[in-house]
Formats: C-alpha cells, structure tokens, sequence
C-alpha cells in the first residue's frame, strides 16, 4: 500500500483508538468533581421534566475532557449529536443546515467556538433563546424576513479562549464551567483505566510516573501510554513496568518536569539569545520557527503554570525557576 493512502489510514485508526480511550458516562469520567457534580444535577433535572438541557460552555486548556463531557451529555440524555468545528461554520447559511436538521433535544458540540464566524454567530443568537432561525430572503426592497421554528437542543461549546468569546454569545450560555489541569493521582487512576481498555499489563509506580509526565492533561496521558505501550511490546515482553516507562519518556525526550524538546528549547532560546529576556512573542516567534499563537497558546501555559516563565509588558522572562532546571545560572549571578 501507498503512503499516501497508509497515513489517512492510521490517523484514522489513531482517532478510533483516542475516541475507545474516552469515558462514556460520568461515572467511568475521572476527576473535574465539582463539574461532574453541577452537571450531574443539571442532566437529571432536565431528564425528569423532558426538556432539553440548558446551553453548556465548556473552557479550559486542550485535552481535558470537554469533547468527552459532550459525549457524555449526549449518551446520558439518549439524544442525538451533531459536533462540528467553529472555523468550519464560515456562513450563515452553514449554521441554518446544521440547525434545521436537529431533533428534539439533540446536542449540537461546536468545538473552539471562540473561532466561529462573526455572520455565523449572529444568526445563532435567536436560536440560542428562542429556538427560531430568521432567514432573510431576497435583497433590497424587495427583502422579506422568513422565520423557521426550531426544536428545543442544547447547543455545547468548546473553548481554550474564553475571553475571545463575544459578551452576547457567553452570556446566552446557562451552564458555564471552567476545567482545572488534573491532579497526578487522578491521571494515574486515567492511566490505569486506558491501559485495560487497550489490553495492557502496567505496574502501579510505572502509571504514577506516566501521569507525573503528563502536564496534567488526560490527552497526553493517554498519548505517552500508547507510546510506552509500543517500546514495551517491541523491545521487551509487553507489559509495562517503571524501567521501561523511564526508558520510552527518555526516547520520547519527556524530562522530570513533563517538558518535551521544544518547551527546553523556547526556555533556552530566551536564556542563551536574549539574556533571559524580556523578549517580544514576535521575535520569539521567529527565533525558534514557530507560529505566536501556537507558542502563546500551546507551549506557555504550563511552563507559566510552572513558573518557570514570566509575561511581562516587555515581553517573555525565564525565571530562577526555569534557569535551574535547564541547569543555567540565576539571573543575578555574576561571574568573575
């Protein structure tokens, strides 16, 4: 077989294999205890009176279960789902085909809705609170307003930016809920389970190590398993113990702290280039190759979370923190 047709192939069996990793119900979903809560009491409320759940904001970094939480919604109320991506909704007419289709009660996911299409939000303010979609039809004068009645469905929003959020899309949301990084413990209670699903033998200690490296996100948990997962079955018997766990984080170059190559390699940048900074985003940006949004977005927040860098108003600063893990000298060392 071609490899153009293998790679599709295993993104394909990549995404099959990420969505049988995913918890079904809130029960089997690991953590987020207040969310769980808030919502459980929401679900069951909205169940016993036959309505259709309030609009769900979910916010938070990526790979923490707002996807899944969606999917849950959805197979707790026993409803129908439509799940599309904010930047692909460009028109309005993108947003009325979408909505005229759904059933009663039906879910509408709308990840990294901060990115929808400004035409295309517009027209879902009405929906939102009135469950009727307003289609112009016609131009001009001759221009008349045709209103379509639409079921009552719970649109759910997904966001890493909810400060991109425009005041009158936010405010037509009735749950809002803000996802926390988790706890090592949790995501080694994540590790564990995903390694059952995928048939896989795992010590205790090699588990809590993979979540120690997992930046607090389930995602990337469940990614290092599988990786781990491929060095234990090639180069040993298959299952997993701490030394091969500490053996594949070292190929995989995931240090103590769970930074991988370039959260080192942006660190250094500013030490080693720019003194230890400020630097601008910009001229970052450009040093190390990558896109701002993509370092702003990606790769600061857990070295912030860290503290092992700073935002200031002139730009980005490595702290003592950071210094000392890359084994460099404080800021205010002097050499004679």
């Amino acid at each position: 077989m071609s490899s153009q047709f293998l790679a599709p192939a295993l993104a394909d069996a990549e995404e099959e294999l990420e969505r049988s990793l995913r918890p079904r119900d809130l029960a089997d979903f690991v953590g987020q205890e207040r969310v769980k809560e808030q919502l459980s009491i929401a679900l069951e409320a909205a169940k016993a009176r036959g309505e259709a759940l309030d609009h769900v904001l979910l916010a938070g970094p990526p790979g923490l279960g707002k996807t899944s939480l969606a999917q849950i919604v959805r197979n707790e109320l026993g409803v129908g789902i439509r799940q599309v991506a904010g930047p692909a909704l460009e028109r309005k007419g993108d947003i009325a085909a979408i909505l005229t289709t759904l059933e009663p009660r039906d879910v509408l996911f709308v990840d990294e809705i901060h990115r929808l299409n400004r035409a295309a939000e517009e027209i879902l303010y009405p929906a939102l609170e009135d469950f009727r979609l307003d289609i112009i039809v016609g131009q001009g004068p001759a221009a008349r307003t045709l209103t379509l009645d639409l079921p009552p469905f719970t649109l759910i929003g997904a966001t890493t930016r909810t400060g991109l959020l425009t005041t009158p899309l936010r405010d037509r949301f009735g749950l809002t809920f803000r996802l926390d990084l988790y706890a090592a413990e949790e995501l080694a209670t994540i590790v564990r389970r995903s390694a059952r699903i995928l048939g896989v033998v795992i010590d205790d200690d090699a588990a809590e190590l993979v979540a120690a490296r997992s930046r607090g996100t389930p995602r990337i948990a469940n990614r290092i398993l599988r990786r781990v997962r491929d060095v234990a079955e090639v180069r040993h018997q298959g299952s997993v113990t701490t030394a091969i766990a500490e053996e594949a984080l070292a190929l995989l170059e995931v240090d103590g702290a769970g930074l991988e190559r370039f959260d080192r390699d942006l660190l250094r940048c500013v030490v080693e280039k720019f003194g230890g900074g400020p630097v601008g985003l910009s001229t970052l940006a450009v040093s190390l190759g990558e896109e701002p949004e993509t370092i702003e977005d990606v790769y600061e927040p857990f070295l912030l979370q860290l503290g092992f860098l700073m935002r200031t108003p002139r730009g980005r600063t490595v702290t003592d923190l950071g210094r000392a893990h890359l084994g460099a000298l404080p800021a205010h060392s002097t050499l004679f």
